[in-house]
């Protein structure tokens, strides 16, 4: 457990086990303790690499608006990946995370071994899907400002129990990582050349359609609907995650999966 400067501003991460470096990233207004329940599992065989984005859990709410960013963002889980001696890793995350995981291909295809994308939308191809999406960022941002934190406790079982500092990080969050300024990392996917799992609730109905559509778009890309959960499906259905994951990581290791 320690904390990385990035331009005055600290990031907490944990780094557990060792062998093939993991890095798994929370969504949106989670932490790294959603990832609790899955650290023992993925820590046998791999360096499970876990981390609070800016204005989130342990690491720092920076005021500025401008220290929120896709690309800030992207280059805080490259320097994560520098500071744990990862050249390259399996990269990874729920929501938000997946999204983020996603645009860090798009930056850096050569640190990539492997994409693990769960419960996530590619972004949007139209504008004006996209400025539906931002709007209701921009929407989240002000009802952080408004009501505080008590915004989590009517929120989804994964984030009504989480620990952070305050709301402004979180608001502005919200409007700077959140919210999404273009087409590129949607429009990246039939360039992704790694093996890539795609893991999505059966019950996470706004992800459904965005998950079959990676699956599809991404070459070679595999998908596992875990049923009976919901968008935090590795909180719901624990088991049923790790048992969808290991087998993907192992054929990894083994060599057998490989990119079409």
């Amino acid at each position: 457990m320690a904390k990385l400067n990035r331009s005055g501003v600290d990031i907490y991460y944990e780094i557990h086990g060792s062998g093939p470096p993991l890095i798994l990233t929370h969504g949106y207004s989670s932490t790294s303790a959603m990832w609790q329940g899955q650290i023992e599992a993925l820590s046998k065989r791999h360096k499970l690499i876990l981390w609070d984005m800016r204005g989130h859990g342990q690491s720092d709410y920076p005021d500025n608006p401008d220290a929120y960013s896709e690309a800030l963002t992207v280059g805080d889980i490259a320097a994560l990946l520098d500071a744990a001696g990862a050249d390259q890793a399996i990269v990874g995350g729920l929501s938000l995370g997946g999204y983020m995981s996603l645009a860090f291909h798009r930056a850096h295809p050569e640190r990539v071994r492997a994409l693990l994308i769960i419960d996530t939308g590619p972004g949007f191809k139209k504008d004006d899907a996209r400025e539906v999406w931002n709007k209701r960022a921009r929407d989240t941002g002000d009802r952080f400002d408004r009501e505080g934190l008590e915004v989590l406790k009517s929120a989804s079982a994964e984030r009504a129990s989480v620990t952070h500092r305050n709301a402004k990080g979180l608001a502005l969050a919200a409007r700077g990582m959140l919210a999404q300024r273009d087409a590129r990392v949607i429009e990246s996917l039939p360039a992704i050349k790694v093996p890539a799992l795609v893991v999505v609730g059966a019950d996470d109905t706004p992800f459904l359609a965005a998950s079959d559509y990676m699956a599809a778009k991404i070459p070679g890309a595999q998908k596992a609907v875990i049923p009976n959960a919901g968008h935090a499906v590795n909180i719901d259905q624990p088991e049923a995650f790790i048992a969808a994951v290991l087998p993907f990581l192992d054929r990894l290791e083994s060599g057998a999966a490989t990119a079409k």
